[in-house]
């Protein structure tokens, strides 16, 4: 007859058991009270201002700019798509185009183009330095200020232009769908106001003017 001996388990298994064990029923509780906290943390306004508060909370405030975003997101991916049609960058796209609008003439300084564009103009020089190279711009010297040069479009860049813009109507006549004059020209005033004070809150921000958060941990 043949005997089985079962070996018992080890303190160390036994205890290790027993932690586990205790985990486990201590994590349902654990997870309760961490969805309680959750639930019961009132994060701090974004803006003081009473005007854009609902209720004593800004979550309309902060849907409206999430809104923004998503729309300019939209309008630069657009922007891309517009490029891609021509074999350009969205960026290489708004030079050239708005060149076409600023050239007049004479031409359009680096300088008024990186304006127009909403560009850095060491970005804008780039880019038109490649446009050259593509064919589809051409620069010449300012004879006003000598210390520039001045931008225009090539036969290549009138051809490229001619055969996007039909797209680019197209696009921006869905766009503004259901979206009137006035309230188009209302939306244009708030972004210029928002270029601005954007420029004035990052000159608080390099000032400390406004103060900076902490390093999280």
């Amino acid at each position: 007859m043949r005997f089985v001996v079962k070996k018992s388990a080890s303190p160390k298994r036994a205890t290790n058991q027993a932690a586990t064990t205790a985990k486990e029923a201590r994590s349902p509780a654990k997870k309760a009270a961490t969805r309680a906290a959750a639930a019961s943390y009132v994060p701090p306004l974004t803006i003081s201002r009473a005007d854009f508060l609902k209720d004593g909370h800004d979550r309309a405030f902060r849907d409206g700019l999430y809104v923004m975003v998503m729309a300019l997101d939209g309008l630069l991916r657009c922007r891309d798509q517009f490029g891609r049609a021509l074999g350009l960058t969205g960026s290489q796209f708004a030079v050239l185009i708005g060149a076409a609008y600023r050239q007049g003439p004479d031409g359009v300084t680096i300088r008024d183009l990186a304006e127009h564009v909403r560009l850095a103009p060491p970005h804008v020089t780039t880019e038109v330095s490649r446009l050259i190279k593509m064919g589809l711009l051409v620069k010449r010297p300012n004879k006003v200020d000598r210390r520039s040069v001045l931008v225009s479009l090539s036969p290549s860049g009138e051809t490229a232009v001619e055969q996007v813009t039909p797209m680019v109507r197209g696009v921006n006549d869905v766009l503004l769908q259901n979206i009137s004059h006035s309230d188009f020209q209302a939306v244009v005033r708030v972004m210029r106001l928002l270029m601005v004070n954007t420029d004035t809150a990052f000159s608080e921000l390099h000032r400390g003017g406004i103060p900076r958060a902490g390093k999280v941990g």
